[in-house]
C-alpha cells in the first residue's frame, strides 16, 4: 500500500446545491463539487497535491495527519 494519510473533511451543501469539503487537518484544503462523491474525490486529489508539495519543500506534514498502514475505518453517507 502506497504511503496514505487520514484526512478528516467537513462537508457542507451551500446555496447553489453543490457540495464544500474543507479541513482542519490540512490547510488551505477546499473543494466544491456538485455531489457529494464528486466533492469528496476531488478533496482527496487536494489533499495529495498538498501533501506532494509539503514532501517536495521539506515542509513539516501537518501533524494531524494520520499516517494510514493496512487497516481503514471510515463513516461513509448512506440516503434513503
Amino acid at each position: 500500500m502506497e504511503n496514505m494519510y487520514s484526512v478528516h473533511l467537513k462537508v457542507s451543501k451551500v446555496e447553489n446545491g453543490q457540495f464544500l469539503a474543507e479541513s482542519d487537518d490540512i490547510p488551505g484544503l477546499v473543494a466544491q463539487g456538485r455531489t457529494l462523491a464528486e466533492t469528496v474525490e476531488i478533496a482527496q486529489d487536494v489533499a495529495r497535491k498538498l501533501i506532494d508539495s509539503y514532501i517536495e519543500h521539506e515542509d513539516p506534514i501537518p501533524p494531524s495527519l494520520k499516517p494510514i498502514s493496512d487497516h481503514i475505518e471510515l463513516d461513509v453517507p448512506v440516503g434513503i
